[in-house]
């Protein structure tokens, strides 16, 4: 269809070629597969020149509207301007993290519906080797799965937080020992860092009670703050109660507890622009805030 349009802007095979970057006779070859294919004679011969016959005319319009089509669909899915993204995160990153993200996306994709559903780093895996979501943004260890691939974002501290008249607040530094008998309000079961505190206390034969168990992080810090207990969150998610001095930062760490966030996706899933822009927003605003 370039080539018809090409020969009849120019009234010359040969110029329609050199126009293409073509030889001639490829010019040619096309000219003679659309009059076979529509059974008419589309040019005819005047001298050195070439001129549309009726027939040639008519598909001139056509032809030209199909190809107007096919620029504007190559735009379209270049830049991805319509579409759907589904995204599983966890609360602490969809709070403290991703609105920043976001709305710097918006600003290059508005028309993009960015769905981020708050799921647990389970649920996330799952979901994106099954495909139902396209990227995973989790907190964790390094995450290791022959279908998943997990691009490292930065390391998140893990802060152990009290209120300030706990007794364990004037320590200089916390042992794992001196958590036995302490009251801890967790997070919800299936929390990765959770379960990695739980295993340390465990393999150190540490006592502790959770009398609250909360899926919400601004419950978990009230009931700190209110003096029932420790609890261990990012510090990206306490930066403000810290700062106000409504919770404190206890002198514990430990090597076991050091986690990244990281985007996850299928190994096999195809980046459009606009999962690759999504990923590079990730990045960078990892970096600066690090």
């Amino acid at each position: 269809m370039k080539s018809f349009i090409e020969v009849a802007r120019c009234n010359s095979f040969t110029k329609a070629a050199e126009s293409l970057g073509y030889v001639q006779s490829s010019v040619t070859s096309h000219i003679q597969k659309l009059e076979t294919e529509y059974g008419v004679l589309l040019f005819e011969r005047y001298g050195r020149t070439v001129r549309l016959t009726s027939a040639g005319e008519q598909l001139k319009e056509t032809f030209e509207r199909i190809l107007q089509l096919y620029d504007d669909s190559l735009a379209v899915i270049s830049r991805q301007v319509k579409g759907h993204l589904d995204i599983g995160t966890i609360e602490s990153l969809m709070a403290f993290f991703l609105p920043q993200v976001f709305h710097r996306f918006r600003q290059t994709y508005p028309q993009v519906c960015l769905q981020a559903l708050p799921l647990s780093e389970t649920q996330i895996l799952h979901q994106v080797k099954s495909g139902d979501l396209d990227l995973g943004i989790v907190l964790d260890r390094p995450i290791k799965d022959d279908d998943v691939e997990a691009i490292i974002l930065r390391e998140e501290p893990l802060v152990l937080v009290s209120a300030p008249d706990h007794p364990l607040c004037g320590a200089h530094h916390l042992e794992v020992s001196q958590l036995v008998g302490q009251s801890y309000v967790a997070t919800e079961n299936g929390c990765t860092y959770r379960a990695a505190f739980e295993g340390l206390l465990g393999r150190h034969g540490v006592s502790y009670h959770i009398h609250h168990e909360f899926g919400s992080l601004e419950a978990i810090k009230q009931c700190v703050s209110y003096g029932l207990g420790i609890g261990l969150l990012p510090r990206i998610a306490l930066e403000r109660e810290l700062a106000e001095g409504r919770l404190v930062s206890l002198p514990f760490r430990h090597a076991e507890m050091t986690v990244y966030s990281q985007v996850i996706h299928h190994k096999k899933k195809w980046f459009d622009p606009a999962i690759r822009h999504l990923v590079d927003l990730l990045k960078e605003t990892a970096r600066s805030a690090a």
